[in-house]
């Protein structure tokens, strides 16, 4: 890295500030950094202090950066439409256009769109914001009522307006702070919608409006009294109920509404118990019963309508399996379609219902991610599925129900040179310090690829909340593999990649295995060839910029190179203070600090509370200053911190989005600018400025 020493950077002001619990005392030097309001003068000096520091020690990569924003651009086709989807009679899509950013709605009575109307342009409506996201798009029942959310400030709560299709007029309806969609009553003078806590920005009412009034004469429905759920909405797919889901990270359940009644109110499914997660899909008179109910890998179930409460008569569909996960499904009038996982690969089936005879969908790759996806209709012919790899882009495929039959919808193009065959994948399996084997997808240029320790490493992982990040094909990671970068998902516990147990092996008094898988990956990569000791960079985000924290913490010797973008790294404290978003909900996933036996073990791997007098490697910290979910107090306390204390010379950047919140830039383009800027950062430290 080609460092400007003439710019020294940011110094943060030190003001001691004392927090105890259970007789431990920590030193907070930077608390004043957090201000909810946003509007602290020395907070924004500070942030705005970094972002110039961040430029100015980038400022010899600006043509690197130009020239992998225009690379990575030029690989996107820019007139493109998505694949039309039927609801009800008819099928909607989304167009984009030339540099525009933003997709315009439309739908058509048929799949070839010739009598296409325009729902939304997002491109005019996001003109006069600097950040733009359209929430849901939900039309009313008899097809004439628009609902859809508008979020300017990338807080995700959003407004809701409603548009009239036919005479192209906005109705008075403006409803603010909402989660961003609506679910209509079938009357069409009605809908539901969720509201988010002002202070934890979860959402935990649902209202009903009626068109034309203000609304505060909205009617609660429903409230969540207990702050470590979460509340959101859905249809049945025939229409006939509304479903209110009441989440948190270990239990789960729902309450339904009917759709055809205008004064509707909840009724339970079944009632919620710690430990039981469940959802439900309605066929005729049935329900099926997703659920980990006496299942650690989840179960599916039924039940007729009249017995519904009476969980001894539910009955197996699909029976658990102690090391195959069920991971989804979806209904059709004689089909059910169940997808599994086994040993970390997928597999979809699709079963008639009125015989049981079963066969399996098929695919090209040996890994591979496949989801059931935009399946609306019962009475559909053939199931829908989206698919990739790490060497396959993006592709929709409709499978006949009756004997399988694959039709190519559509994938992806990718502009350029870009063949698939010049492209490797390979999957390894590769053995912890404590014997469990670890999941690993890798993908490489076969030309510039050699395994003899000479490649740098691109390593990425999440490793939270059992959110598994699939194998799956990016054109922006083009850019690297063409360069000779090893590209490696580590697939470490906390995700689901091996089941639910795998999950549960990486969470609460187990979360140092997350990180511990980490960073054998990395040193069974650099021994196996796959990747150069001193060209090892290591990429995570929100839970995965934890992992990050605690990783250069843990093993900063590994990484020449590390990215952490919007880091959830001062532990300790936001999970001890119930007004942050990210708090109460999260106690099932990390522990309740409240607790001694919890506090003691998560401040053993807190980043913030563990940063001390040692070499770190060179960082790319970023973050943005609307984040609702980590905000944006944390990362800047963890890099002012980390100058304090770190020992070497290695570069420390710190990016905040002024405008931006958890999801960074809004738009089609705008967001390439931050992957430029990390694959510059990384590259430069590479010396590699083509």
């Amino acid at each position: 890295m080609k460092k400007t020493s003439s710019v020294t950077p940011p110094v943060a002001e030190k003001i001691p500030h004392a927090l105890t619990m259970h007789g431990d005392t920590r030193v907070d030097n930077y608390y004043w950094m957090r201000d909810d309001s946003r509007t602290n003068e020395a907070v924004l000096s500070h942030l705005k202090a970094e972002n110039r520091y961040v430029d100015e020690q980038l400022a010899h990569t600006q043509a690197l950066q130009q020239r992998l924003f225009n690379e990575i651009k030029g690989r996107i086709v820019k007139d493109d439409s998505s694949v039309p989807t039927r609801k009800g009679p008819f099928y909607y899509s989304s167009e984009v256009t030339g540099d525009n950013e933003y997709a315009v709605y439309v739908r058509a009575t048929d799949a070839e769109g010739t009598d296409k109307q325009v729902l939304i342009d997002a491109n005019q409506l996001a003109k006069a914001h600097d950040y733009f996201s359209i929430g849901g798009l939900s039309v009313s029942p008899d097809n004439n009522l628009l609902a859809y959310g508008e979020d300017t400030l990338s807080r995700r709560v959003y407004t809701l307006r409603v548009k009239n299709l036919t005479t192209l007029e906005y109705l008075p309806d403006v409803i603010e702070n909402t989660a961003g969609y609506a679910v209509w009553q079938n009357d069409n003078q009605a809908f539901y919608y969720v509201r988010k806590d002002p202070q934890t920005l979860l959402g935990y009412q649902v209202y009903r409006h009626r068109l034309g009034q203000p609304q505060s004469e909205d009617q609660l429905v429903y409230e969540e009294p207990d702050s470590s759920y979460f509340t959101f909405m859905g249809k049945s797919k025939d229409r006939q109920e509304i479903y209110i889901y009441h989440s948190s990270t270990e239990t789960s359940g729902v309450s339904i509404l009917d759709a055809n009644d205008p004064e509707a109110l909840p009724i339970a499914f079944f009632p919620r118990e710690d430990g039981v997660e469940y959802e439900i899909a309605k066929l005729g008179e049935w329900y099926f019963i997703y659920t980990n109910y006496q299942a650690v890998n989840f179960r599916l179930m039924k039940i007729h309508a009249s017995q519904r409460s009476e969980r001894n008569q539910w009955q197996d569909v699909i029976a658990p399996q102690e090391h195959v996960q069920l991971v989804d499904f979806t209904l059709f009038n004689d089909h059910l379609v169940y997808e599994q996982r086994e040993n970390g690969l997928a597999r979809i089936t699709v079963r008639r219902l009125s015989t049981g005879d079963e066969f399996g969908l098929q695919f090209n790759d040996t890994a591979f991610t496949a989801y059931l996806a935009d399946n609306h209709e019962l009475d559909s012919d053939n199931v829908r599925v989206y698919y990739t790899s790490m060497t396959t882009p993006v592709t929709y495929y409709d499978f006949s129900l009756a004997d399988g039959k694959r039709t190519l919808l559509k994938q992806t193009k990718v502009l350029g040179d870009f063949e698939p065959q010049n492209y490797r994948s390979e999957r390894l399996m590769i053995a912890a310090r404590d014997g469990q084997r670890i999941p690993v997808t890798l993908v490489y240029r076969q030309d510039r690829f050699k395994k003899d320790g000479t490649n740098p490493l691109y390593q990425y992982a999440y490793g939270s909340y059992g959110h598994t990040i699939e194998p799956g094909f990016s054109s922006t990671r083009l850019s690297l593999l063409d360069r000779g970068f090893v590209y490696a998902i580590a697939h470490i516990r906390g995700s689901e990649m091996l089941g639910r147990p795998w999950y549960e092996d990486g969470k609460k008094l187990n979360k140092q295995n997350t990180f511990n898988d980490f960073i054998d990956v990395t040193r069974s990569l650099i021994d196996q060839g796959y990747a150069a000791s001193d060209k090892v960079f290591a990429v995570g985000g929100s839970a995965g910029g934890l992992l990050m924290g605690a990783v250069v913490n843990q093993a900063p010797h590994l990484y020449h190179g590390v990215a952490a973008h919007v880091p959830f790294v001062d532990v300790v404290t936001t999970m001890l203070d119930e007004s942050l978003p990210l708090t109460t909900n999260e106690y099932d996933e990390w522990g309740n600090p409240n607790e001694k036996l919890y506090y003691d073990y998560i401040l053993s791997y807190s980043p913030y509370d563990n940063v001390s007098a040692q070499a770190y490697p060179n960082m790319l910290v970023t973050s943005g200053l609307h984040d609702s979910q980590v905000q944006y107090f944390e990362p800047m306390k963890w890099v002012a911190k980390l100058r304090e204390f770190k020992t070497d010379d290695n570069v420390l950047l710190f990016k905040t989005d002024l405008d931006a919140g958890h999801g960074g830039a809004s738009g089609r383009f705008k967001p390439i600018r931050e992957d430029a800027l990390e694959y510059a950062f990384f590259l430069d430290l590479l010396n590699i400025d083509v």
